[in-house]
């Protein structure tokens, strides 16, 4: 998992719920990256660029892991996200695209047989049985909510956002 914000931190319960035994996160927030141990991430790199593509090969044997979740949308987390993923295996983007080139190397998927696919995700389509899941308190993201704010106080929630100085924005009535 590349990246620790708030769709991060959701890939990482999500892999948990999937059955996923080895979750590796990347981050360097320390309150983000508790949540994510609390979520399932069996371990935490804090390193960027090379460093943390070294550190999760040690962390996987060598092998790098079998799929990867970019979660950020830089070309240095794409680049990241290619390179701590094995041969054979994927990687999914669902990262904004921002700060220029995705950078992307076709070469490098190629060469290694590693797969790429991302985009927005079809949310509705997993409502129902997440939120079943919610309900019946299977799994919690609530973590991920560290602030919560009125109607009126939506563009403060957004600014808090915008400035990190917030995850994720609850909004209350």
């Amino acid at each position: 998992m590349v990246g620790d914000g708030a769709v991060g931190l959701c890939g990482v319960l999500a892999a948990k719920r999937l059955g996923a035994e080895q979750i590796i996160a990347l981050g360097r927030h320390t309150a983000r990256t508790d949540i994510a141990r609390s979520f399932g991430a069996t371990d935490v790199v804090a390193e960027r660029g090379e460093a943390a593509v070294a550190a999760v090969r040690e962390l996987t044997k060598g092998q790098g892991a079998h799929a990867v979740l970019e979660a950020v949308g830089t070309a240095e987390s794409m680049r990241t996200a290619i390179s701590i993923a094995r041969d054979g295996g994927a990687v999914g983007y669902v990262g904004v695209p921002h700060g220029g080139s995705a950078g992307v190397d076709i070469g490098q998927l190629f060469d290694r047989n590693v797969a790429l696919a991302g985009g927005v995700a079809p949310a509705r389509a997993y409502l129902p049985e997440l939120l079943a899941d919610v309900l019946a308190g299977t799994i919690d993201p609530s973590p991920v909510f560290d602030r919560s704010v009125t109607l009126d106080g939506v563009p403060d929630g957004y600014r808090a956002m915008d400035e990190r100085t917030a995850l994720k924005v609850r909004i209350t009535f």
